[in-house]
């Protein structure tokens, strides 16, 4: 199978890539758009390259690299009561919400902000900086991630 790519968001004060470097796996929970559901489900594998997002904070950016860790499987937020995520339509039999385990692969050694990624005209058709777009997970084409990985290292930061 072809290695694919993924941006998921986190805010950082929910879940942060330093938290995902201390406990080095996490199950990606909490996941209640169908959309991003449908990604994780049918289209996430083992494997997959994942650009790790910190969203509604100061500087919203890709902050850090995972890896996808296991197949899709269900949430289990969605049947608890207690939980922010609980679903009270969804039913253990037909489980309404997935969640893959996510690893971490490594923090950037900067912050690649959504400014400079809108600033990219290569970029113009990336999901992440067209209008309206409030997915917590999409997918990232190679080339996007190829140049989205390559900014890191730039000293101007696109500016």
């Amino acid at each position: 199978m072809t290695k694919r790519y993924w941006l998921m968001k986190s805010e950082p004060e929910e879940f942060s890539i330093d938290a995902l470097a201390k406990v080095k796996s996490e199950p990606w929970s909490g996941v209640r758009n169908y959309q991003a559901r449908n990604f994780m489900r049918d289209g996430m594998q083992v494997g997959d390259g994942i650009l790790f997002y910190h969203s509604n904070c100061a500087e919203p950016g890709v902050v850090g690299l995972a890896e996808v860790a296991s197949e899709a499987y269900p949430d289990p937020t969605q049947f608890d009561k207690r939980s922010d995520y609980h679903d009270p339509a969804s039913k253990p039999e037909e489980p309404r919400w997935l969640m893959v385990d996510v690893s971490f692969k490594r923090k950037l050694v900067r912050t690649i902000s959504l400014t400079e990624l809108k600033g990219r005209p290569e970029l113009e058709e990336f999901a992440l900086v067209r209008r309206g777009n409030r997915l917590s997970v999409m997918p990232v084409a190679p080339t996007q991630w190829k140049l989205i990985i390559g900014l890191e290292k730039e000293k101007n930061h696109g500016q």
